[in-house]
């Protein structure tokens, strides 16, 4: 299988002299089209960091990352921000959703700021896959959490994006929905054809995933 992302030399560092900081330092990495990997690491080593610079969330210090061949970091920053929400999915611990519009307008919200045409069927199909299809008419705080979290799946999943980011997406929930999450989400990419790439400190998270990246001190060290 092909490289989906690849970095050379990525670095991000904070601040000068004394005070410099090397979250990420000289890091290489490539991930191959529909791969599960998942990043550890303790609280403090780069993982966030890194996800962010991968998914174009932030911009590095030195070094770049291509995704689809493509140099997220030569890009300016509005082609940048088209190219992040029709390529890639974002998945958050704090789900991200927008209270004021109902299930159905969150998740079809990303297609409707790219001004395309929405594919119903799709949608509908992940819906039902994540088994919230009774609570499109809903408002998001009307939603326990491991509820809202299907809703943000869905909503990156919508775009048909190339790769989804997901940063600690269970980080708010008790164990027994966290495994439903996660076993949806597995499920959820496989069946659409996506590459997932998810921060995590639980070990059993990472054990189902095809391969894990593992930071410490800003470095891969496995």
């Amino acid at each position: 299988m092909e490289n989906i992302i690849r970095t050379e030399n990525l670095c991000k560092t904070y601040g000068k002299g004394d005070n410099l900081v090397k979250a990420i330092s000289n890091v290489n990495l490539s991930i191959k089209h529909g791969e599960f990997v998942t990043i550890i690491g303790k609280s403090g080593s780069g993982k966030s960091t890194l996800l962010h610079m991968l998914g174009g969330l932030d911009t590095p210090t030195g070094g770049k990352v291509y995704l689809k061949n493509q140099d997220l970091f030569q890009l300016k920053e509005d082609k940048l921000a088209v190219f992040r929400r029709r390529k890639i999915g974002f998945i958050f611990q704090s789900y991200n959703l927008v209270s004021s519009i109902n299930i159905w307008e969150n998740i079809v919200l990303p297609i409707g700021l790219d001004g395309k045409q929405i594919d119903e069927a799709f949608i509908r199909d992940i819906i039902t896959t994540l088994g919230i299809d009774k609570k499109l008419h809903n408002l998001p705080n009307t939603l326990s959490g491991g509820q809202q979290q299907r809703v943000a799946i869905a909503r990156a999943l919508a775009t048909k994006p190339d790769i989804i980011f997901a940063d600690e997406p269970t980080g708010n929930l008790d164990s027994k929905t966290s495994d439903e999450v996660i076993a949806l989400l597995k499920m959820s990419t496989q069946k659409y054809g996506q590459t997932l790439v998810m921060i995590t400190h639980d070990p059993d998270i990472a054990q189902i995933a095809d391969r894990t990246i593992t930071i410490e001190d800003g470095k891969v060290v496995g």
